[in-house]
């Protein structure tokens, strides 16, 4: 049997199962461990499916952004000490990007102290409360609304970002996995390309929650990035990506 039509077997499988163990697939398939994982690694690398331990499952997708509000009431103990944990990594004086999202916002929140940093960022309730509790200078990108994300996205965004030069980036996600970055918003594509490009230093920032989620568009591979910072519940598949990658995973607590 020939790769491809491995490959075919395999995703009908977990179609069907949703998970589906190594061993299973090595017995229906009549192939080795190795050459199993030589599959789900390309399969993984493709999005089709998500390393678990022991075996596969379907990667979540997500259609639909969830609102600020949403996202705000999840994950409410993880947000902070990441938000916490990255603000020890902002060298004084710097220029640093905040991402939309509610995970930036809780990095945001730890910054009302300082008054040495030059702080950019899309997002409208970051500005808001930066405006009264910090003494930083920022800019706000612009850009086109996004009522529900309560930020600004598109052309006209990215295009405020190209003309700067950030030290560090703090970029959000709500869906990420093996081969990066993605969303079910095309508009914030450009914005997270945009980014990527004029900053020194990249850092995603997201509870563990996000991972193995998959949206339509693709924003950023996973190699951009030269740190991840996460709660301690990330899975053994996303460290073992990122240490793959060459890519500093930063743990709260």
């Amino acid at each position: 049997m020939i790769p491809v039509e491995r490959h075919q077997q395999i995703l009908a499988l977990v179609a069907e199962r949703g998970v589906v163990s190594i061993n299973e697939l090595t017995d229906r398939l009549g192939v080795s461990h190795m050459t199993i994982r030589r599959d789900v690694q390309k399969l993984e690398e493709l999005g089709s499916v998500l390393a678990v331990s022991g075996g596969i499952r379907s990667p979540d997708r997500l259609s639909i952004e969830p609102s600020h509000f949403d996202k705000s009431t999840m994950y409410r103990a993880e947000k902070p000490a990441i938000g916490q944990t990255a603000a020890l990594h902002i060298p004084r004086n710097s220029c640093i990007y905040l991402d939309a999202g509610t995970t930036t916002l809780a990095l945001a929140q730890q910054l009302s102290t300082r008054d040495d940093l030059l702080i950019v960022t899309n997002d409208f309730v970051i500005a808001n409360m930066l405006i009264d509790s910090s003494q930083c200078r920022m800019i706000h990108t612009g850009g086109t609304l996004c009522r529900e994300n309560r930020s600004c996205v598109g052309e006209a965004a990215a295009q405020a970002l190209r003309n700067l030069s950030i030290d560090i980036a703090f970029v959000s996600a709500s869906c990420w996995g093996p081969r990066g970055l993605s969303t079910p918003d095309e508009d914030k594509v450009i914005v997270k390309r945009a980014i990527c490009e004029v900053s020194s230093k990249r850092v995603l920032l997201s509870d563990s929650s996000k991972y193995g989620k998959i949206a339509t568009f693709m924003a950023l591979p996973l190699n951009v990035f030269d740190s991840v910072i996460s709660d301690a519940h990330l899975p053994a598949a996303a460290r073992d990506e990122l240490n793959k990658n060459n890519i500093e995973l930063i743990v709260t607590g």
